[in-house]
């Protein structure tokens, strides 16, 4: 047999396995659902569910391509291309609001890792099961506020006659009253601890269910072989959770580019001297829809926030599956 020959017949029959790839795959899936047809079963409702809820909706997208208006309806708008994502790259704020989501963002996710682990360990460590449980449920609570109740919470602290700031606390270290909502130098620091107070909770009972699954036969061995508490923590605690710190951390970074609108704007109650220092996207998309009324310009501002989330999210889990592939969400 000839080099030609025998090269041909390798390339047929490629084309061969190729053409019967399709029918191979079309028949194991037919014969999955067939065999387990069942669960699909009780998949439909959720599937239906996540279909009607977060597919279809995705038609909106094209509202932050198109100058909306509305006796013509949507489809029949105008198309603006890209001219409504302009407005938050040109505008003079810009730089402002983009800045700020960002550094608050990446200062949220340190603290929501390492409070709520380090407060996950330590109730973990505690003999008595009925005190844990009630520092659990005391720490949960906040979570359950809404912000406008935690705003009101934040201004009988802050309040500036009435405050528990100045009105007990500041005159009894012997220091003048301060204008809380006047002072922008003051808010960056209260906002962190303002969602680190509401959202530690939530936090600290995901990784001490994660804790609490480490079987015990581990400690144990460290036990015998003499290691403290200090080690066992580094050892084996921090290691055996860190799948599930991971998971968290990339889906906080998947929301970097969202700005919790109710802590920027019910906390600081719109105060119009602090926005150099608490305006980030969201709160000003609201503020221009307010004063301009296109929701266009907030379609395009949601998608912007919505893809680059989408794609922090692959490009962090892309970097830990570089380190430790079994630690990455897929």
């Amino acid at each position: 047999m000839t080099v030609e020959s025998s090269t041909t017949s390798k390339a047929s029959d490629n084309i061969h396995h190729t053409s019967e790839r399709p029918a191979i795959l079309t028949f194991t899936f037919f014969r999955t659902i067939r065999k387990f047809w069942m669960f699909y079963l009780m998949m439909l409702p959720a599937i239906i569910l996540l279909v009607l809820n977060n597919y279809i909706p995705m038609f909106g997208i094209i509202i932050a391509f198109k100058t909306v208006n509305y006796t013509d309806g949507i489809l029949r708008s105008p198309w603006a291309g890209l001219t409504n994502f302009e407005y938050l790259f040109k505008t003079s704020d810009a730089w402002i609001i983009t800045r700020n989501t960002l550094l608050y963002n990446s200062l949220f996710i340190v603290l929501n890792l390492i409070f709520p682990v380090a407060f996950a360990i330590m109730l973990n460590e505690m003999k008595n099961r009925f005190f844990s449980k009630v520092h659990q449920t005391i720490m949960f609570l906040p979570y359950f506020l809404s912000y406008i109740i935690i705003a009101y919470l934040v201004f009988g602290f802050m309040s500036d006659e009435h405050g528990y700031f100045n009105g007990t606390l500041l005159p009894a270290l012997g220091l003048d009253p301060i204008r809380w909502y006047f002072t922008k130098e003051v808010w960056p620091f209260i906002l962190p601890i303002v969602n680190l107070w509401k959202g530690m909770g939530y936090y600290t009972v995901i990784y001490m269910a994660a804790i609490i699954g480490i079987d015990d036969e581990y400690y144990e061995a460290a036990t015998i072989d003499g290691a403290g508490k200090w080690q066992q923590m580094t050892s084996i605690t921090l290691p055996l959770i860190a799948p599930i710190i991971t998971i968290m951390t990339l889906l906080q970074i998947g929301r970097i580019f969202n700005a919790d609108f109710g802590l920027f704007f019910q906390v600081t109650r719109d105060s119009g001297v602090l926005f150099p220092v608490t305006n980030v996207i969201d709160t000003y998309v609201y503020r221009t829809f307010l004063s301009v009324g296109d929701i266009g310009l907030s379609s395009a501002a949601g998608l912007l926030q919505s893809v680059v989330g989408f794609i922090l999210v692959f490009l962090a889990n892309w970097v830990v599956r570089r380190f430790n592939s079994d630690n990455a969400l897929f």
